[in-house]
């Protein structure tokens, strides 16, 4: 795994429409984020000041997780969604969704959710974590949350890509993604994602990367057809 921050210089989209079967009614868009540039090894994060974390990872680093590009150059941590086109009416999900606070980071480091659904804030270390979560939008604050303590939850109402990260260990951070919509994914190292059951029709789909910055491009969705989309995210020199 390759981990670095970097800077954007640059992107390309590319379009391409396979006839595939995805349902009778419904149509699915699908693809892989790439990313093109150089990868320098990053420099381990510097834990001397929490030795339980030091302890954790005496083998096993942490390193910065800005980019994170697996085999063939895929791109984790981009959230791929629906930004416009047909209106999502769909009820928000009852269940939450689980942000686990673990090994001394964010086992997510994006995490996407509906606007409307609970996220459940989970700590799994000896150790106390603060929670930060940034937001302009909507509500900013900050919480404590002690070892053995029980999980807490939390929603938003309003879109907004949200920084958090812990005030007490400063190499912790990462995102929450609000959206209306119900269509989105993020992706793993391999740099796929997969947008189904979406009625036929113009939509625009967009890809946000936390430093990369955020693609956008209009498709045609067709029932019971796939639709592919390639992104490919530049870095600077």
């Amino acid at each position: 795994m390759a981990l670095l921050r970097l800077i954007l210089a640059g992107s390309t989209i590319f379009l391409v429409a396979c006839p595939l079967n995805a349902g009778p009614d419904g149509g699915t868009v699908t693809g892989i984020i790439t990313f093109k540039g150089a990868l320098p090894k990053a420099k381990p994060f510097d834990l001397a000041k929490e030795p339980a974390c030091v302890k954790m990872h005496a083998t096993d680093p942490l390193v910065d997780e800005t980019i994170v590009a697996g085999r063939g150059n895929g791109l984790a941590n981009v959230v791929v969604y629906i930004s416009s086109g047909e209106a999502d009416t769909g009820a928000v999900a009852a269940s939450s969704v689980n942000f686990k606070q673990q090994g001394c980071r964010y086992k997510t480091h994006v995490l996407a959710i509906r606007a409307g659904q609970e996220i459940n804030i989970v700590n799994n270390d000896p150790i106390s974590h603060n929670i930060h979560a940034a937001a302009k939008v909507n509500r900013e604050w900050s919480r404590i949350q002690p070892p053995g303590t029980a999980p807490f939850s939390y929603s938003y109402e309003k879109e907004e890509v949200i920084p958090v990260k812990c005030n007490i260990h400063p190499w912790m951070q990462g995102y929450f993604v609000v959206l209306k919509t119900s269509h989105f994914s993020v992706t793993a190292e391999d740099g796929i994602f997969r947008l189904p059951d979406l009625l036929p029709g113009k939509y625009t789909v967009t890809a946000w990367h936390e430093s990369l910055g955020t693609q956008s491009q209009e498709i045609t969705v067709t029932a019971g057809a796939t639709t592919s989309m390639y992104f490919t995210f530049l870095a600077g020199p």
